[in-house]
């Protein structure tokens, strides 16, 4: 089993991959592969609903410009997916967006792709907007017909400067136990 997460900071091995390397943690203890799709640098464009993946229908953007075709693949033959996101502006990155409108749209193009996989948003935050890029990025996988894993509260840390989520007793906790009820729940699934 694997799980792929995508990394929407436009700051590499920041605060959202450290939340993301909690979960990690957890899954790899239980034997799940996982890897990690930093965004930062990439510079991945929104959909320019030009809708060809509906007529080719064949699990591609027509946009080929830059990772979003590389992004399909590695969710295509992922077993579970995180989308991570930071707080700007009480919104989601315009990277994660990216990967939501593009991704999201040739899934959708292809029949669901992604349907019944396992899925779970994970957000670093400073201070307000949390909870509406936590929703944000749930959106993704409730239109995709995946399962969305929970934990012991909403996934979302605290902090400003690189490293400071460490501080964040609470959501290093919440990121701990996303990883063993996503390594659970893929475990059911897949027995």
């Amino acid at each position: 089993m694997k799980v792929v997460a995508f990394n929407g900071s436009a700051r590499k091995d920041g605060n959202t991959t450290m939340l993301v390397n909690y979960v990690f943690a957890e899954l790899e203890k239980e034997g799940i592969d996982t890897e990690l799709v930093q965004l930062a640098g990439k510079h991945p464009h929104g959909c320019i609903a030009c809708y060809q993946c509906f007529k080719k229908k064949n699990r591609r953007c027509s946009v080929d410009i830059d990772c979003i075709n590389e992004c399909i693949e590695k969710m295509e033959a992922a077993d579970g997916i995180i989308l991570a996101s930071p707080t700007y502006f009480a919104d989601l990155s315009p990277e994660i967006k990216a990967i939501i409108d593009r991704c999201g749209m040739v899934s959708r193009a292809n029949g669901d792709m992604y349907r019944r996989k396992v899925g779970a948003a994970v957000v670093a935050r400073r201070r307000g907007g949390a909870v509406h890029v936590f929703d944000s990025l749930n959106h993704f996988f409730t239109i995709g017909q995946m399962i969305i894993v929970g934990s012991s509260y909403w996934n979302i840390g605290v902090g400003r400067e690189k490293g400071e989520v460490a501080d964040d007793t609470e959501g290093v906790e919440t990121m701990r136990n996303l990883g063993k009820n996503m390594a659970w729940l893929l475990k059911k699934i897949h027995s």
